[in-house]
């Protein structure tokens, strides 16, 4: 019992000698970085709104600190302005700007190296090389924040939010463009992108790399100049994102390259060049997605095996599937096609004729691409017209034997 009340009180002693220390222009404490040292684990900071250019800030005490809209630490083009490590640290409301550039460093607005418990939201990160950059931690929370770079060129522009090594990350509510890449994981683990806009970077929207049992839902990617990639990594789950006007000669809406056992379903792929580039993927079910107005709908190159789709739902694209080989190890079954021309005699709501959704067309132009120019001539809808009547170009086992007569519910 005595023992109980020694902990208890300990317990209570830290509770009631926990600060908020206020600091800035006309305070006692007139900088951050001398609020830092003055504070103890469980103490706030509030920021004074103000401009700030006091280069490189460590924190490494278990603190919060808060700004108080107007906030401004500056890095005048050449520092850092926080780097973090160590447990429990929130920093809210803060505007942070013009951090350096280095060609040899990964310079930031915010660093997080080797830390767990870390929450960074409501901040605005304005024209820094990475924005976020998280390296071996755990526990890391990322909401809410608004990002906008200066984007120059892939070499000379970093990520916006960019995890490397780290595990149970949760990225909800951000707003990120001008990048490079507007979301990086790179050996990430049991994490969650949530509920985030990343549009208009230089290269992806999301760039995922070695990252495993992770889980993406409902985030738009828009306007990105590759759209988004998915490689080398194992149960992944997607769900309930858009992925729209992602165009250009080597863009998609997401690009999986090198994955396994992952799931893609109630997406939206709108007015992208390729909606699905799939390379290398095996076991992948891809199911209730829309695929509307995309140059290719899916591409599955010959290298994917074992995966299934079903119940999506083609409109108005220009090309439905391409394939770049003869054999189809994959399989197709219950979509909605809108160039099904088919019947339903039993009016059980599937078609009676199997459809092939490769056209001769779409062969001729994965094989040549200059022959794009005749899309919409009469022989190429000749060529169509021939090749159902006859097959024999086009994949024999790229079928749906029983094809939506009217598109699926989502």
């Amino acid at each position: 019992m005595r023992l109980f009340f020694i902990i208890l009180f300990i317990s209570l002693s830290r509770f009631s000698f926990a600060r908020t220390i206020v600091a800035g222009h006309g305070q006692q404490v007139t900088t951050l970085s001398k609020a830092v040292n003055l504070a103890n684990d469980g103490d706030t900071i509030l920021l004074k709104n103000g401009v700030y250019l006091e280069g490189n800030i460590l924190i490494n005490k278990s603190i919060t600190l808060i700004g108080e809209g107007n906030s401004i630490l500056d890095g005048n083009n050449k520092t850092e302005l926080l780097t973090i490590t160590g447990r429990n640290i929130t920093i809210k409301k803060i505007i942070l700007q013009n951090a350096g550039y280095s060609a040899m460093n990964d310079f930031a607005a915010i660093k997080v190296i080797d830390a767990t418990g870390i929450v960074l939201e409501e901040n605005k990160i304005l024209h820094a090389y990475f924005a976020i950059h998280v390296s071996n931690t755990t526990y890391c929370t990322i909401r809410n924040n608004s990002i906008i770079g200066n984007p120059r060129s892939e070499q000379l522009t970093g990520n916006g939010i960019h995890l490397w090594k780290s595990a149970h990350a949760l990225i909800e509510n951000n707003k990120v463009q001008g990048h490079r890449d507007g979301i990086y994981f790179e050996f990430v683990t049991q994490s969650e992108i949530r509920n985030n806009l990343s549009e208009k970077n230089i290269r992806y929207g999301l760039h995922f790399m070695f990252s495993h049992d992770d889980h993406y839902i409902g985030n738009t990617f828009r306007k990105n100049g590759a759209g988004v990639a998915v490689m080398f990594s194992k149960r992944v789950r997607m769900e309930n994102n858009t992925f729209e006007e992602n165009w250009g000669a080597s863009a998609y809406g997401i690009l999986l390259k090198e994955i396994t056992d992952s799931y893609i379903t109630h997406n939206i792929f709108l007015k992208n060049t390729a909606g699905i580039y799939m390379e290398g993927t095996s076991r992948i079910e891809i199911a209730q997605n829309e695929f509307n107005y995309n140059g290719w709908a899916i591409k599955v190159q010959a290298s994917c095996d074992d995966n299934t789709f079903h119940n999506n739902n083609f409109h108005g694209n220009s090309f439905d599937v391409a394939t770049n080989g003869t054999m189809m190890l994959n399989k197709f079954y219950n979509n909605y096609w809108d160039k099904y021309e088919g019947y339903d005699l039993n009016r059980d709501g599937l078609g009676d004729v199997p459809y092939h959704p490769v056209s001769m067309y779409a062969m001729v132009v994965e094989q040549n691409p200059t022959t794009l120019m005749l899309m919409r001539s009469f022989i190429v809808s000749l060529l169509d017209k021939a090749e159902k009547a006859i097959p024999s170009l086009t994949p024999a086992d790229l079928v749906d034997e029983k094809p939506l007569i009217k598109p699926g519910k989502l």
